[in-house]
């Protein structure tokens, strides 16, 4: 089993969203997937209940309160944390997963929130030791306009930088009305969006 643990200590930045999407794109490439939601707005637990029946199955995992069992035979486990975590429930979480993936916005005060989050972070040995990789998310980005360009020079900065880049799209907050992500579509424009994703899953498939 694969676990990916998205976090950052900043709200707003993006993780349900990134959770909720690359669920739905393991489900789509025929694995066994399970979404576990550690954030007691219930964001992820809450798009499952909207998610229809006759959509790619995606076991929702309410750890709001506490870790729970991973069910039997999941092959890719997504972990949607909180904002504001602290160090020792990161740990907590660290354990069940392989790698770290930490979305950012191209604002002023996402950069300052990642910046602290992320020097805490890699004071955890297993992060410090490369053992639990750290992938950065550069988010709803719109290429080439000053703000990404300013996100990129920071993430180039503080040695992060980003392993995908996930550009602005209507589409996502859209399907998550319905439980969808952009990887239950399939007609062309959502094949587009979908290409932003292969740096991402590359990265994760690659993991050792």
């Amino acid at each position: 089993m694969q676990a990916i643990l998205v976090v950052n200590s900043k709200g707003g930045c993006g993780k349900t969203t990134i959770a909720t999407n690359l669920a739905t794109a393991y489900a789509a490439g025929g694995f066994s997937v399970a979404l576990a939601d550690a954030d007691t707005q219930k964001s992820s637990l809450n798009w499952g209940q909207r998610r229809a029946e006759d959509k790619t199955a995606i076991r929702i995992l309410d750890w709001t309160k506490k870790v729970s069992k991973i069910p039997k035979g999941v092959d890719r486990l997504v972990i949607d944390a909180p904002a504001g975590l602290s160090v020792d429930r990161f740990k907590t979480l660290l354990r069940m997963a392989d790698a770290v993936l930490l979305p950012v916005l191209p604002s002023a005060f996402d950069k300052v929130a990642t910046k602290a989050f992320i020097k805490r972070i890699e004071a955890v040995k297993s992060i410090r030791k490369n053992r639990k990789p750290v992938g950065v998310i550069a988010n709803t980005v719109r290429p080439r306009s000053r703000a990404h360009n300013n996100l990129m020079a920071f993430l180039s900065d503080i040695g992060h930088p980003p392993v995908v880049q996930i550009r602005y799209r209507a589409l996502y907050p859209e399907v998550a009305e319905s439980g969808l992500g952009v990887f239950d579509l399939t007609n062309k424009s959502s094949r587009d969006v979908q290409s932003d994703w292969t740096s991402l899953i590359t990265f994760i498939e690659t993991l050792d």
